[in-house]
């Protein structure tokens, strides 16, 4: 029945009744309504979900029971113990976790969590990633071709990460994001393998909490609907716009800022100032992190004396690279780098300060003939 006849039943029988008699009725609906996610790990360091581990309001806990999430598959968390148990071969799902994320993608219907980098290489085998005898590339494809829709977590799955990294085994290794390698969209593993569907990308070395479950209950409590609203929330990367602002960086916000200003800025990692000369990446970075901060909302890396690395852009960590140098070539506003920007604000604070002063001097004057003096 719609809501509008659920209610009007509900009041004419009384609700303790209603509850009665429609128990079972109700108790399916909800175990029906539940959402399916199935959390998948590539070429990693397992980051993102130890972050989602140190969740706070909500916890991990909460967010499941609250949303009423069935977290089908998640590598980390399982209870699963293998291929065998006590010595014998384990055929059931419910002890091998392989038959059990079979099953899952057989049954289709979730949300795909892909965490970490997918293998191409060698040669389009994908086998430089493997989970016991098959790539993660195949895996990958299976659960990417039934599921409902797929949220990328952390800077490998976005856009591939430090897998991704420019070396000498970059092209053979061919490790992709899901759908961006790096800037690229062509390159992206769904690409690759011919599957459109539809990407939400939350980046991050590692991905924040906050960033990472607030997303999954917008999308589960239909507050972004998949995919009709996704041209609107997402910005050309495919993150969300709301932790990710086109318009604003992590510069904007920093606790350091005001340094900045007036151009003090530190040569070394022991001062207060800012640390644009320390290779601070923050004017280049749009993420929230200066509002929303982390451990609990307690602080965030410049706050605990480290430059911005930039984690959350897609060319990382090759575009912020080397993390503590300054970026002396990357223009900010009207042409002109951040060092020559603090040198304006140098300037600026002087003739601020000149022009308090003179103005200081008229008032003295002005009040001094009015005094008669």
């Amino acid at each position: 029945m719609d809501r509008r006849t659920f209610l009007k039943l509900a009041g004419a029988i009384g609700v303790s009744a209603f509850l009665g008699i429609y128990h079972s009725d109700i108790s399916n609906a909800i175990e029906i309504s539940k959402t399916k996610i199935v959390w998948i790990h590539g070429a990693e360091c397992t980051g993102c979900s130890e972050s989602l581990l140190n969740a706070e309001n909500p916890d991990i806990v909460q967010a499941i029971q609250k949303l009423n999430v069935d977290l089908v598959y998640h590598e980390t968390l399982l209870a699963q113990q293998g291929i065998f148990v006590d010595g014998r071969l384990a055929g059931t799902s419910e002890l091998n976790s392989e038959i059990l994320l079979d099953d899952a993608i057989e049954e289709g219907g979730y949300i795909l969590v892909v965490e970490g980098s997918i293998a191409n290489g060698p040669n389009g085998s994908g086998k430089y990633c493997m989970y016991g005898e098959r790539p993660f590339k195949d895996i990958f494809k299976k659960a990417a071709e039934n599921a409902d829709m797929i949220l990328a977590v952390g800077m490998c799955a976005t856009y591939g990460g430090v897998n991704a990294a420019d070396s000498a085994i970059t092209d053979l290794m061919d490790f992709r994001g899901v759908s961006f390698l790096k800037e690229d969209p062509s390159k992206g593993m769904l690409t690759e393998l011919g599957i459109s569907k539809p990407v939400i990308n939350v980046p991050g070395c590692p991905a924040h909490p906050d960033w990472m479950l607030l997303t999954l209950a917008a999308v589960i409590l239909g507050k972004i609907r998949v995919p009709d609203d996704l041209d609107a929330v997402l910005d050309k990367y495919d993150r969300p716009l709301v932790f990710f602002p086109a318009d604003h960086t992590l510069h904007d916000n920093c606790p350091r800022r005001g340094f900045y200003d007036v151009g003090k800025l530190d040569t070394d990692l022991s001062g207060d100032g800012c640390l644009w000369k320390l290779g601070c990446k923050g004017p280049y970075t749009h993420s929230d992190c200066a509002l929303r901060k982390w451990n609990g909302s307690v602080n965030m890396c410049t706050q605990a004396g480290s430059p911005c690395i930039s984690c959350c852009e897609p060319g990382f960590p090759d575009s912020s690279s080397p993390f503590y140098e300054e970026a002396e070539d990357k223009p900010i506003l009207f042409g002109m780098n951040a060092d020559s920007l603090a040198k304006v604000g140098v300037g600026a604070a002087i003739l601020a300060g000149a022009a308090h002063a003179v103005r200081r001097i008229v008032v003295d004057k002005d009040d001094e003939k009015e005094g008669g003096v």
